[in-house]
């Protein structure tokens, strides 16, 4: 399985380091941050333009991997 990688900006910070993310194609899913942000310490904010990696087997979830 090939994970898709869109841009998005974060429209909505949720409790435990989640966030609602729109897609460029219009979409909302929900993500979470990735491991390596956690602990590098990157903080997100609405507004943020981000890369997410969307599951494979849930098209409504994702994991920010960059802030951009």
């Amino acid at each position: 399985m090939k994970k898709e990688v869109l841009k998005g900006r974060v429209i909505e910070s949720l409790p435990d380091m989640t966030f609602k993310v729109e897609l460029e194609n219009g979409e909302t899913i929900l993500a979470y941050l990735s491991g390596k942000m956690r602990i590098n310490f990157i903080k997100i904010v609405t507004g943020d333009e981000v890369l997410v990696e969307i599951s494979p087997y849930d098209k409504k979830r994702g994991r920010i991997i960059k802030r951009l």
